[in-house]
Formats: structure tokens, C-alpha cells, sequence
């Protein structure tokens, strides 16, 4: 079997991690796996049991009755299949986000999902976006990048993109949640948000997409022929 390429993107919430990364597979042809919609999806199912994302023994008790897959379309785009039913759209809200954030931290869960993770990157040329790829999930990627913008910067892209949708939003509100993130992502004990030693900083808060997706072609062309 030829050896699989895998490119970790890390960074806080709200850096673009998931947009980029998926035209960035398209472009390159390689499996976009979006790491946070996975755990999106344990919020989601969780929130469905009326499990809080700290009660870590409502957790145990309904986490057996979870099952997990990802499913790719004609276009390559991800779905989230929880217990059999599609919850792609479910899950994209700003309170099973936070809800995310939270229930990720638990050792529980990180170890269910683990191994599903590193299996796509065994059997794909993947690339990979989430808060601790580099760091845990892929040690050993062979390209880590680590996205990031200011805080006022992500919220106000945030805010752009729910308003393009039709849908209500208020930047302040999204200011604060997304350094509530930001600050529960980087001092969770379990896996936190940090950049990987070897990993490329990428700060896109004065770039445009076509700039980061031109700029990270460029440190992935490089580490990839080294």
C-alpha cells in the first residue's frame, strides 16, 4: 500500500479551519476530515438524552448506545451519521459548538474516537482540522499548520457568514463566545488547544481565502517533498 499523506490543520474557533480545509481537499484531492463535527455529534447526541456536557456519568451511561459514521458524498462533502440518521445540519449551531468544546475534554471520549480518526488517515491522504491533530490525534502528520486570527476578526467573519445564511447574529454575543472557546479549548486538562513544535503559524487575520489556500499550498508543497 503507498504510504498516505496526512496534513494537520489546528487553531482556535472560528479561524476558518473548516472552510479552508475542505476547498483545500477538493483542490488537492485528498479526504477532508473535519474533526470537530465529530464531536459535534456527541454533543448533539448527548443534548438529545438531556445529558449535560459535564455529566460525565450521565455520559457513561448513554455513551454505549452511540454509534458514529462518516459518510462522503459525490462531492467529497462529509456527513455526520449518528445512530443511522444524517445530523450534518443538526449539529452546526453556536450552543452545541460550546456544548463540544466542553464534552471533548472528557478522556471517555477522546478514546472512542480516536482510533476512527487515525484509521481515515491509515486509509486516505487526508487532511485533518481540529484543536489537537498535531499534537495527539496525528503526531506524526507529515504537514501541521496552525491556523489562527484575532478573536475580533474570527467574530465578525462568524457574524458575516449567519448573516449571509438569512439567519440572526449579533457580534458581540459571538466576541464573547468565541473567546469563551478559545479559553476553554486552550486550559482543558485533557488534549488542549496548543500549536505543535513543528507545526507553521499561519495568522489570516489580514488575508483573504484565496491568500491562506495559495499560502498553505506553499508550506504543504515544501514539507511534503522534503
Amino acid at each position: 500500500m503507498d504510504k498516505k499523506i496526512s496534513i494537520a490543520i489546528d487553531g482556535p474557533a472560528g479561524a476558518g479551519k473548516s472552510t479552508i480545509a475542505r476547498r483545500l481537499a477538493a483542490e488537492l484531492g485528498y479526504h477532508y476530515v473535519d474533526t470537530g463535527a465529530i464531536y459535534r455529534t456527541v454533543a448533539y447526541f448527548f443534548d438529545l438524552w438531556g445529558v449535560a456536557p459535564k455529566d460525565i456519568d450521565g455520559i457513561r451511561r448513554y455513551i454505549d448506545e452511540l454509534t458514529i459514521h462518516i459518510r462522503y458524498d459525490s462531492e467529497g462533502v462529509q456527513h455526520m451519521i449518528m445512530n443511522g440518521m444524517d445530523v450534518t445540519d443538526d449539529i452546526r449551531t453556536q450552543e452545541i459548538g460550546q456544548k463540544a468544546s466542553i464534552i471533548s475534554a472528557h478522556p471517555i471520549i477522546r478514546e472512542l474516537l480516536l482510533d476512527m480518526q487515525r484509521d481515515l488517515a491509515k486509509e486516505h491522504n487526508v487532511i485533518m482540522d481540529g484543536r489537537d491533530i498535531g499534537t495527539v490525534v496525528l503526531p506524526n502528520a507529515d504537514v501541521k499548520i496552525f491556523l489562527t486570527a484575532a478573536p475580533e476578526v474570527r467574530a465578525r467573519r462568524r457574524t458575516q457568514e449567519l448573516l449571509g445564511k438569512g439567519e440572526k447574529a449579533d457580534y458581540e454575543k459571538i466576541l464573547a463566545e468565541i473567546r469563551k472557546r478559545d479559553d476553554q479549548d486552550t486550559h482543558r486538562a485533557v488534549a488542549p488547544l496548543k500549536m505543535a513544535g513543528d507545526a507553521v503559524k499561519l495568522d489570516t487575520s489580514e488575508m483573504d481565502i484565496d491568500a491562506v489556500i495559495a499560502a498553505m499550498k506553499d508550506i504543504i508543497a515544501k514539507k511534503v517533498a522534503q
